[in-house]
């Protein structure tokens, strides 16, 4: 029997409306310098960013008497609004068969290494407090009759942590989130590009100052670039992940995050050689990640090449048609790329399969009308002949149906509502999909406070590089919450006045320097574009640094990376008018970022460093070979992972004009510590407990 969705209840968690922002005021002040002449805002707390992290941040601030302001590149444009995760993975307060704790949690989170220990038990002793706050504002998440939340397994998952509101999940958050925002009177800012962090200082005395932002709004005659200055002794960087790092990437367009950013700053970065990739919809299409019920109800891959003929091309990996179809399926909860399953037949083997389609010059498509194909002369597609664990699932579901459109309108209506609202029927048409990059796991280096190593500077959401080698899915929703709002405690903490302690002479010295950073970068005779500079960073990240990477072939990689950048900051990048200043400054940054990257994963791969979540490092004399039904893939060999790159993680920051490498072990948590009231109670009554987070500490 189908599920009985009425259409209001679809179009309501599909079609999510955000709030309207309130009018904005123009600047009290101006600053004149270096011959410009400049509006000038001021704040106790700068936000950059308004996704789901950043309003996280903005609102708790606000609560604890923060003057706060929220600058926004695209107010709702961001990857929570408009293609984020469909799920929160959250502590499951022990309704999970298995049981939970906070302890159990946080060994999961870290599970795949390179993750701090403290961080991830803060982020599972944060969850409950984030799950109940949200639906305290509003978030639908689904119960049962008792109320207990309802929740699944997902990917590096086995307990079943994860919840979902439908496809909008994130989307929805970001709607409560903003609507307490500006309840509370935060203002949002936006058309705000930030395009330097401001900082005062040398040495040991640098500290965060404010930023200098291109504002729409503030264009005129004698500033043509909108120029604006924000002055504040707090700077929050959550404006998401470098979505535009790759050319095959789900992210939505004009996601360039706070990588290039954090990096002109100075500021450490972590764990760059670690993404996510998988399987999903095009980005100049619909970009969507293809997880959960879309790959569960098992629907027929196939490929099409420039001659329009039709290719079944799983057949060539597995060995038997229960076999494609069970690990089709696995994708939905299997979803990420990892390179041991590659091996032994399994998941991973579909990812593969699609990125040598791509490769060869194939569309590869997801067709619900239809069940896979059979392979060779094996027998044909059965829901009866399923491995034990996919049956199993699909009985639970009552999942019984002929064909996988009926599978998935019966188990995920809302799956198909999605697409129908951007012109897509899966109803009618299959889907033209891709291997994507999909998530950066690494980012700018945090404490257990979201404290940067630029003091008065915090990181939160997926600007925070703070997963480590794979993380469950729906855990990055998470991690953003609870950091957006330790963040805040530690601001509102430790806050004094907007200007802080900066003197007018340094202020206005960190905003030239910024503003020759500007004039240097744009040059309209300059014979580099917006457009070529994008086609050569996300071509190399994507052939050189993809999910399948050759050893052999990033060190040339890096070299080509920095070349680049010698040549902007020696040539600049041409612009024609003033909306695309903002893209050409991003795309410097860009720039710097996917050489931040190729440093990494450099450094990682002349240590020997193996294959793992991210990507597969393939080597001739690597010691894992994938098997496919038509004989062993010599060309995908691999180096298996080191179990000490588990316990370290790369560090990345800018040194002048180059990047300088290190490594750094794991903080440790002892896991055995217990809290006891009456001795541990006068550290928060006296504010000692937000003193304990330096970035360079140990364990608990």
């Amino acid at each position: 029997m189908a599920l009985e969705v009425p259409q209001s209840v679809l179009d309501a968690l599909t079609d999510v409306d955000m709030p309207r922002l309130p009018a904005e005021g123009p600047a009290s002040e101006t600053i004149a310098v270096s011959g410009l002449e400049m509006p000038l805002y001021r704040a106790s707390c700068v936000v950059v960013g308004s996704g789901a992290a950043g309003l996280r941040a903005a609102v708790e601030a606000k609560r604890r008497g923060v003057d706060v302001l929220v600058l926004s590149q695209s107010a709702w444009g961001g990857t929570s609004a408009c293609s984020g995760s469909d799920k929160q993975t959250l502590h499951t307060a022990n309704t999970a068969n298995a049981g939970d704790n906070f302890a159990a949690m946080a060994r999961a989170l870290r599970a795949g290494g390179a993750m701090d220990e403290d961080t991830a038990y803060v982020e599972a002793v944060g969850s409950a407090r984030m799950m109940a706050s949200l639906q305290y504002l509003g978030l639908p998440l689904p119960q049962d009759r008792l109320g207990g939340t309802l929740r699944y397994q997902t990917d590096h998952d086995e307990v079943g942590r994860a919840t979902s509101c439908g496809p909008r999940t994130s989307r929805l958050m970001v709607k409560v989130l903003a609507e307490e925002a500006i309840r509370l009177g935060v203002p949002i800012l936006n058309h705000t590009t930030v395009v330097q962090v401001l900082v005062v200082g040398t040495g040991g005395e640098r500290r965060v100052a404010g930023v200098l932002a291109l504002r729409t709004a503030d264009r005129s005659e004698a500033n043509p670039l909108g120029l604006a200055v924000f002055q504040s002794d707090t700077v929050v960087l959550a404006a998401g992940g470098p979505g535009e790092l790759y050319r095959d990437s789900v992210y939505p367009n004009g996601c360039f995050g706070s990588l290039g950013l954090a990096l002109e700053a100075g500021i450490d970065l972590v764990n760059l050689t670690e993404s996510q990739f998988g399987i999903g919809t095009r980005r100049e299409g619909f970009p969507w990640n293809l997880s959960g019920t879309y790959v569960q109800v098992i629907p027929h891959i196939y490929s099409v090449d420039a001659a329009g003929i039709e290719h079944h091309f799983l057949a060539d990996y597995y060995r038997t048609t229960q076999e494609l179809a069970s690990n089709v399926f696995r994708k939905g909860y299997q979803w990420p790329f990892h390179a041991t399953r590659m091996l032994d037949f399994g998941s991973s083997l579909v990812d593969l399969a699609i990125f040598r389609e791509s490769a060869a010059g194939r569309r590869v498509f997801m067709d619900f009308l239809r069940n896979p194909l059979p392979v060779g002369d094996d027998l044909p597609f059965s829901l009866d002949r399923l491995d034990d664990d996919v049956r199993r699932y699909l009985v639970n579901a009552g999942a019984d149906q002929a064909l996988p459109i009926d599978r998935l309108r019966h188990m995920n209506p809302l799956a198909i509502e999605l697409y129908r609202r951007y012109k897509i029927d899966v109803a009618r048409e299959p889907l033209d999909f891709a291997v994507n990059n999909q998530h950066m796991n690494g980012g700018i280096m945090v404490d257990i406070w979201g404290q940067t190593s630029l003091p008065g500077c915090y990181a939160a959401g997926e600007a925070a590089g703070t997963h480590g080698v794979t993380r469950p899915g729906g855990a990055a929703l998470n991690a953003g919450q609870v950091f957006g709002t330790r963040v805040a405690e530690h601001l509102a903490a430790r806050s004094h006045p907007a200007s802080g302690d900066v003197g007018a002479a340094s202020f206005r010295n960190a905003v030239g320097k910024a503003l020759d950073g500007v004039r240097s970068t744009l040059r309209s005779e300059s014979p580099l574009s917006v457009r070529g500079v994008r086609a050569e960073v996300q071509g190399r990240m994507s052939d050189k640094a993809g999910m399948i990477c050759e050893a052999t072939g990033v060190g040339a990689a890096l070299d080509e990376a920095r070349s680049l950048n010698a040549r902007i900051r020696a040539e600049g990048i041409a612009y024609d008018r003033p909306a695309e200043a903002g893209r050409a400054l991003q795309w410097r940054q860009m720039a710097l970022a996917s050489e931040a990257v190729l440093t990494a994963l450099d450094h990682f791969v002349r240590a020997g460093g193996g294959s793992r979540g991210a990507r597969a490092i393939c080597d001739r004399d690597g010691e894992c070979l994938p098997s496919a039904r038509i004989g062993a893939l010599d060309d995908c060999r691999f180096r298996k992972e080191r179990a000490e790159h588990r316990r370290e993680q790369i560090v990345v920051v800018m040194d002048g004009t180059g990047m300088a490498v290190s490594t750094r072990a794991n903080r440790t948590f002892d896991e055995s510590a217990r809290s006891f009231f009456e001795r541990d109670w006068p550290d928060w009554l006296t504010g000692r407990v937000f003193s304990s987070g330096d970035h360079r500490a140990g364990g608990r």
